[in-house]
């Protein structure tokens, strides 16, 4: 595991469910000392250091990426467990925390061009397009990979503004291709541009810390479709 190279951070956070007017999440800057702003969603494992070191990563393309801590500081390594944490997520206090996570990158003087793009993984694929759905006026670019479709989450395509690249493992048996190809069809009918691809694996492929899932090939792709893609939407406006 590489080092990590950010920090744990507290941010303001407006509403009642976040009672202490705070929320918690990791930043990573970039080594130019400023980009666009990201925020990074995390699995339903939790803000986990893989979350943290995919932060990195995106720090040193040149983003100030914060990973909001959306479980409040619980994470686990155990699928039953993280189904649990998954179906008992605050989802109030999510968007909160979202939203002050968009609201912190816009005034945050390192941020620059003025733009900020939500980009998660599993739970947090559904949760960035949810983010772009409640905070429209913030969220400037969507990346999901692998969404998980949790019925808590009520993503309402019509609310959406920014465009949305997408990726998926045909061999993903939490959400079958036709689902997949369903969202894809549902978010280019409510008017958001849209570009979603498929890879021969499974869910979490992205996943380097998994290696019974991790599909470095496809990791490998869906980053570089990843990259230009927020580039183009993010850092040349």
């Amino acid at each position: 595991m590489s080092e990590l190279r950010g920090t744990m951070m507290q941010f303001p956070v407006a509403g009642a469910n976040a009672p202490a007017g705070l929320a918690t999440g990791y930043l990573s800057l970039p080594p130019s000392g400023s980009g666009p702003g990201l925020i990074l969603l995390q699995e339903w494992w939790g803000l986990v250091d893989h979350i943290k070191q995919v932060a990195d990563r995106l720090a040193a393309e040149g983003y100030v990426v914060l990973a909001p801590d959306l479980y409040r500081g619980a994470s686990t390594s155990s699928p039953d467990d993280a189904q649990r944490l998954m179906m008992a997520l605050d989802l109030p206090f999510a968007a909160q925390a979202m939203g002050g996570a968009a609201d912190w990158l816009h005034a945050h003087e390192a941020v620059h061009p003025k733009r900020v793009g939500a980009m998660g993984f599993c739970m947090g694929g559904q949760l960035a397009l949810y983010a772009a759905t409640v905070h429209p006026e913030a969220i400037n670019a969507v990346v999901d990979f692998y969404g998980v479709f949790n019925p808590h989450v009520p993503v309402d395509l019509r609310q959406l503004r920014a465009p949305v690249l997408a990726h998926f493992g045909v061999h993903d048996r939490s959400i079958p291709r036709e689902q997949a190809e369903r969202l894809l069809r549902d978010i280019t009918h409510a008017g958001a541009d849209c570009d979603g691809y498929f890879y021969e694996a499974g869910h979490a492929f992205f996943n380097d810390s998994r290696p019974a899932v991790y599909d470095a090939a496809a990791a490998a792709l869906a980053w570089n479709r990843t990259l230009p893609f927020l580039h183009s939407t993010l850092a040349t406006h």
